[in-house]
């Protein structure tokens, strides 16, 4: 049965149960959202640009649009035949000069497309920043994004499109540098991935920056419950860890791969190297209270006690 047989919504035992339309589902953070909507009684429609992905997917019990972020014709047809969309997709390779820069206007171009199709309904649009940073003490989900620096692009792109509703149910759920799984995903799986290149567990400046952190399943909890119950134009933050320090993490990493653990130049993270840099603790507080999230998987110094020598 196809999702337009299912219907754009149902209803069941009081909760309204979507066709939510899904990129980026195969990610650390995609393959876990798409299995909660799928475990919560929703239907996933979600977006593949490989072979590989659709596999995958439908594996995962998706159905699948295939495309990529780029192709805004297939976005907008997932988003008209969708009861909500969560936009995870993302470049992952920033080895090249621009090429995060270039990875921000090609979710800048897909986010608008997928805006004009849900614009004046009221199905929602999910998308993705960073949790914030302020100078002395943990950013909470009032706090604007950056709109300057490597990733102020984003934050722009963010802030205008909650600026929107009501006329759009755009909602935002700020991830922290680290979104975990079997000791992989995020800041943490980067450094982990140039410690192995490097043969040495680094971190920049004296260490104790600290990152904050979540398991990718307890953050997929909170992309649905966003999803289905959030109010337009509001923020929240999937942060369960507040803030790990740098050096604390590299710790755990060098022991894992037996590689020694010792400061190293900014410059050796590349386009990261000035937010590894930084110091950017995050509560969730009102996040937990008025959602009723409650993490409940490892935090990120456990999880990386799965990092394989």
């Amino acid at each position: 049965m196809s999702l337009s047989d299912i219907g754009r919504n149902l209803v069941a035992a009081g909760r309204i149960l979507m066709n939510v339309f899904v990129t980026g589902g195969t990610g650390t953070i995609g393959s876990a959202v798409i299995a909660e909507l799928l475990a919560n009684g929703h239907c996933v429609l979600a977006l593949a640009r490989s072979d590989s992905s659709e596999q995958a997917l439908k594996s995962a019990g998706a159905d699948v649009l295939r495309g990529g972020l780029a192709d805004l014709d297939v976005l907008r047809a997932g988003a008209r035949q969708s009861g909500g969309v969560i936009n995870l997709a993302f470049g992952r390779d920033y080895s090249a000069p621009g090429a995060l820069a270039a990875s921000i206007a090609e979710e800048t171009a897909a986010i608008n497309t997928l805006a004009d199709v849900l614009r004046g309904s009221e199905r929602p649009l999910v998308v993705v920043s960073g949790t914030p940073w302020v100078p002395g003490r943990a950013s909470t989900e009032s706090d604007p994004l950056p709109t300057e620096g490597p990733v102020g692009g984003r934050g722009r792109t963010v802030t205008t499109l909650l600026a929107q509703a009501p006329a759009l149910r755009a909602l935002a759920v700020r991830l922290p540098r680290t979104v975990h799984n079997e000791g992989k995903g995020g800041f943490a799986g980067l450094l982990t991935d140039i410690a192995r290149k490097s043969k040495v567990a680094g971190y920049p400046g004296d260490g104790a920056q600290r990152w904050p952190a979540v398991h990718a399943r307890d953050a997929a909890v909170l992309f649905r419950l966003v999803l289905e119950s959030a109010p337009a134009g509001t923020a929240w933050h999937a942060v369960d860890d507040e803030g790990d320090a740098v050096r604390d993490i590299a710790a755990v990493v060098g022991r894992r791969l037996g590689l020694p653990v010792e400061p190293i130049p900014q410059e050796s993270f590349g386009p990261f190297g000035p937010i590894f840099a930084m110091d950017q603790p995050a509560s969730s507080a009102h996040t937990r209270v008025a959602l009723g999230w409650k993490p409940t998987h490892p935090s990120l110094l456990a999880d990386l006690e799965n990092v394989q020598p």
